[in-house]
Parts: C-alpha cells; sequence; structure tokens
C-alpha cells in the first residue's frame, strides 16, 4: 500500500466510503424488517392467547354442559 499514488489512494477511498454508505442502508433496511417482523410476532402471539383463552372458555362450558 506504501506504493500507491495520492489518486489511487483516493479511489479506494471513495470506494471504502460507497461500501460504508451500502452497509449503512443494508443495516438501516434490516432493522426496519426486524421491528416489522418483531410488531407482528406481537400481534400473532396476542391473537394466540385469545384464541387459547376462547378455546379454554369454550372447553369449559362443554364441561359443565356434561355435568348437567
Amino acid at each position: 500500500m506504501d506504493n500507491l499514488s495520492f489518486p489511487d489512494l483516493e479511489k479506494k477511498v471513495v470506494e471504502l466510503i460507497g461500501k460504508y454508505e451500502s452497509l449503512l442502508e443494508d443495516n438501516r433496511k434490516l432493522r426496519e424488517h426486524q421491528e416489522a417482523w418483531n410488531s407482528e410476532r406481537t400481534t400473532l402471539l396476542r391473537k394466540n392467547d385469545l384464541a387459547r383463552t376462547k378455546v379454554e372458555a369454550m372447553i369449559s362450558r362443554l364441561k359443565a354442559l356434561e355435568q348437567e
């Protein structure tokens, strides 16, 4: 690397800056996707809990009907 001329060094720095900016953008997109998936997961967990509660209530009512 000692043999690089200033224009070559400048070109490499520009390339590195481009790669850095590209990685920043990729990272931003990945964080957005992660946030969306976490939000979707939370929604699905809530729906699952609601469904479980409803099923448990139905089972309790059915057991009560059997005892009558």
